[in-house]
C-alpha cells in the first residue's frame, strides 16, 4: 500500500521512501481477540456445551466454545455465563425453557458431537427461541477433526443470520503481514488465517518486505507487493497451491493492487512514466491502461462493488484526500473535505460508504465516509491507525494500529460502538485484508 504522511514513521523509509510501508508475522502463532467495547443493546443468548454422544473419543476442539467466542466478539450478543446454567441439555426433549427464562436468555443453542469413526464427527445443533419455545434453526454436519473449527464458524454464521437478519462473517478469512525477528535478520510473512486468527497459513516468507495484500473476488488468490529483489514487484498468488505469477515489474513504483469485482482486472499504482498514477491492468491479456492524468501523486485505488467507479488517494488539492473516477476514465471528483488527511479508502459491499484513515487533528484514525451526507466521521480513539478493510457483511472494519509500541490488528463497527484488539503474541502484525464470503469455501 502506498501512504501519504505515513503515521508509523519508523517503517516509512524501509520501502519506497514515503510511498510504502512494511510489516510482518509468524507461521504457527495464533491471534487473540479482546473485545474492548460492546454495544449497549445485545441479545442475551446461552450456548450450552455440546454433548459427546455415542462411543469413541471426544474431539479435542470444543465446538460450543468456538461458537461462544464468535458471538461474544461480534459485540451483538450477551453470553449467559455457563456457571449460571440450571441445566445443560443436549437434545430438544431435555430443554426446560423456564430455566432459560429465569436467566433472561432470549435464545438458546444446544448441540451434540458424535464420533462416527475414521476421524469423522457428526455435529448437530439447534437454535431455540426461549420465549416462543420453538426452534429457529437446526442443522447436521459431518466433518473431520481438522474441519470442526470451520463447522463451528458456520454454525455461528447461521445463528447470526437468524437472529439479526444479517449474514455472518465468522467463516471467512483474513490476510495480514507479520514480522518475526529483529533487523537485520527479520523475516516478513504473508499469512492467511480464520477470521478469529486461528489456523494461520504462511503464503510467502521473505527477508524483504511484503505489502498490500488484496483478496480476489473468489477468495482463492491474493495480489500483493514484494521487495524480494530489492525492488517493488506485484504478484498474484493462489492461496492453497502457492502458484504465483508476476503482474507488474516496471521501472519505479509498482504498488497498491486492487481487484475489479469480476476479478478480470487489477487497478495499480505505477510510476513507469515518472509520476505515480492509477493504471488498469487486464489480467487476460496483460494490456495496461492509464486511468489518471495529473502531476500530483495518485495512489491506493479501490473499485466500487458495481465496477463502475474507482476511489483513490491524491494530494492534488495540497493534502491527501479521497477522489473518485469512472473506471472507463474521465474527470476525477473530490469526495473528502473533512480534516487535513484522508487516505486508504475501501468500499463497503453496498458501495454507500468508504472506510479510510483520517486525521482531523487527533491523529491518524479509522474513519468512515458516507455517500449520504458526504462527511467523514472518526470511529477510533487511537492515533496511529492504517489499512482499514470492511468485513464482507460490512459489520466490522479490520485495521492495523500501534498500541504501547506494538503493531496489532484491531476491528471497529461502522458506528464505532463495537471495538476489538487482535494480538499475535510476540510478533508485529500489520496490513490486514478481510476476505470475501467466497473464501469460506476453501
Amino acid at each position: 500500500m502506498t501512504k501519504f504522511g505515513e503515521p508509523l514513521k519508523n517503517f516509512r523509509a524501509r520501502a519506497l521512501a514515503a510511498m510504502f510501508i512494511c510489516w510482518s508475522s509468524p507461521a504457527a502463532a495464533v491471534l487473540t481477540i479482546e473485545v474492548t467495547q460492546g454495544m449497549v443493546e445485545r441479545i442475551p443468548i446461552a450456548v450450552v456445551p455440546f454433548g459427546v454422544v455415542g462411543g469413541g473419543a471426544a474431539p479435542a476442539l470444543s465446538s460450543s466454545a468456538v461458537i461462544s467466542a464468535d458471538l461474544a466478539r461480534s459485540g451483538r450478543f450477551e453470553l449467559i455465563a455457563r456457571g449460571d446454567f440450571l441445566s445443560q441439555p443436549h437434545h430438544l426433549r431435555a430443554v426446560k425453557y423456564k430455566d432459560w427464562r429465569l436467566l433472561k436468555a432470549d435464545a438458546l443453542v444446544i448441540g451434540s458431537v458424535t464420533n462416527i469413526g475414521n476421524d469423522q464427527f457428526e455435529v448437530r445443533f439447534r437454535l431455540l427461541d426461549v420465549f416462543r419455545e420453538q426452534q429457529l434453526a437446526g442443522r447436521k454436519f459431518v466433518a473431520s477433526s481438522a474441519q470442526l473449527r470451520k463447522v463451528a464458524h458456520q454454525i455461528s454464521d447461521l445463528i447470526y443470520q437468524k437472529l439479526l437478519d444479517i449474514p455472518g462473517a465468522f467463516d471467512t478469512r483474513i490476510a495480514y503481514v507479520a514480522t518475526e525477528g529483529t533487523p537485520p535478520g527479520e523475516r516478513f510473512l504473508l499469512q492467511v488465517a480464520d477470521s478469529d486468527g486461528h489456523r494461520p497459513q504462511t503464503i510467502l516468507a521473505s527477508p524483504q518486505p511484503i505489502i498490500s495484500p488484496a483478496w480476489s473476488p473468489r477468495g482463492d488468490q491474493l495480489a500483493y507487493v514484494s521487495f524480494e529483489n530489492n525492488r517493488s514487484v506485484i504478484y498474484i498468488q493462489h492461496v492453497h497451491s502457492g502458484e504465483r505469477r508476476r503482474v507488474a515489474e516496471y521501472r519505479g513504483i509498482n504498488g497498491a493492487p486492487a481487484w475489479s469485482p469480476r476479478g478480470d482486472q487489477l487497478a495499480l499504482t505505477l510510476s513507469k512514466e515518472g509520476n505515480a498514477e492509477i493504471y488498469i491492468h487486464d489480467l487476460s491479456n496483460g494490456a495496461l491502461r492509464r486511468l489518471t492524468q495529473h502531476a500530483a501523486v495518485d495512489t491506493e485505488p479501490d473499485w466500487s462493488p458495481d465496477g463502475n467507479t474507482i476511489a483513490f488517494t491524491s494530494n492534488r488539492s495540497g493534502t491527501p484526500q479521497i477522489y473518485q473516477i469512472a473506471a472507463r476514465g474521465g474527470r476525477a471528483q473530490r469526495l473528502t473535505f473533512d480534516g487535513k488527511y484522508n487516505a486508504g479508502a475501501g468500499y463497503s459491499s453496498d458501495g454507500k460508504s468508504l472506510a479510510l484513515i483520517t486525521n482531523q487533528g487527533n491523529g491518524f484514525r479509522v474513519g468512515i465516509y458516507s455517500e449520504r451526507d458526504r462527511k467523514v466521521r472518526e470511529l477510533t480513539q487511537t492515533r496511529y491507525d492504517e489499512s482499514p478493510s470492511f468485513a464482507p457483511n460490512d459489520e466490522m472494519i479490520l485495521y492495523a494500529t500501534q498500541t504501547k509500541q506494538r503493531y496489532v490488528l484491531a476491528a471497529v463497527s461502522p458506528d464505532g460502538q463495537v471495538q476489538q484488539v487482535i494480538q499475535l503474541k510476540n510478533h508485529l502484525v500489520r496490513e490486514p485484508a478481510w476476505s470475501p464470503f467466497r473464501a469460506n469455501r476453501l
